[in-house]
């Protein structure tokens, strides 16, 4: 096949390869496992139950299933022998990414700790190759990854959801983006809602038309582990149209028409049971296996 002349990058933390494969696990539509209010159960179980795991997973995410999966290829289905974990001891976010964005394992990246990387990323190599200067970028709903990509030597255009918007970055969109995110409260100290992210990057990618981007989603791995299964889900389902919304809009972009790359990842997994499945980390078992698109 042709070579593409553009990639991105789309992560997803914390998402487990069993929602990817079998859809939403109905064991875990209770308040005791799952943090669903009994009123909520039967209509869970309606919108994302299903007899078969091709059913329930379509009603999940049908985009992946209708069109990743149908024109691309997946991988991590461990029922049929498809094997994709993360390398590191740690299980955790801010090594799970160093390992994806740059090949290797760095046995001193043992915390979430926004110290900046000292390893050099696929981002920050590719910015500095012949055409690729200022087409390159990364948008993230984690403050972290300003850390993870060490903006302070990459010189990489990043954003991430609260913060300031960079004045290299701002545009009247992100401005007003900005000021929404003021105006709503954030899911922690270090994260925002997925939906900015999504809005913001699709800004930039029409503003400046990148090369290689990375978009960071991070909304299901904030319910998981707040033990909200029900939330967890709609993170995911939203997740999933906001990747066929991108995908959309590039179609409809000759600069991308049948020329672009999505690869899809975690960067890390989570337990497997009703008790453990809101954690992850070098303690979690299971928490090393992940999934690939």
């Amino acid at each position: 096949a042709p070579t593409a002349r553009n990639v991105f990058i789309i992560t997803i933390d914390g998402l487990r390869w069993q929602e990817i494969f079998t859809g939403a696990d109905t064991a875990m539509m209770n308040r005791d496992d799952g943090g669903v209010n009994d009123n909520a159960v039967v209509g869970l179980r309606e919108e994302f139950g299903g007899d078969t795991a091709s059913a329930r997973r379509e009603k999940l995410m049908p985009f992946f299933w209708q069109t990743i999966a149908a024109r691309g290829q997946v991988f991590g289905n461990r029922a049929l022998n498809s094997t994709v974990q993360v390398a590191n001891a740690e299980k955790i976010s801010y090594p799970g990414y160093s390992e994806l964005l740059t090949g290797r394992v760095n046995p001193l990246i043992t915390s979430n700790t926004p110290i900046p990387n000292p390893e050099v990323t696929v981002l920050e190599w590719i910015h500095g190759r012949p055409g690729f200067s200022g087409r390159v970028g990364a948008f993230a709903e984690w403050r972290v990854f300003n850390a993870i990509i060490n903006v302070g030597r990459s010189r990489l255009p990043v954003w991430t959801s609260g913060q300031a918007v960079p004045e290299s970055l701002a545009t009247p969109r992100l401005r007003e983006i900005e000021r929404w995110m003021e105006d709503v409260t954030p899911l922690a100290p270090d994260e925002h809602f997925d939906a900015f992210v999504y809005h913001a990057a699709v800004d930039f990618i029409t503003q400046r038309k990148p090369r290689v981007f990375l978009l960071g989603f991070g909304e299901p791995d904030t319910w998981a582990h707040g033990r909200r299964y029900d939330r967890y889900l709609h993170s995911i389902r939203r997740c999933d149209r906001f990747i066929r919304q991108l995908w959309e809009q590039l179609q409809s972009m000759e600069e991308y028409r049948d020329n672009t790359v999505f690869i899809l990842t975690p960067d890390h997994g989570r337990g497997v049971t009703p008790r453990d499945w809101t954690s992850h980390g070098k303690k979690v078992e299971r928490a090393e296996e992940t999934w690939l698109a």
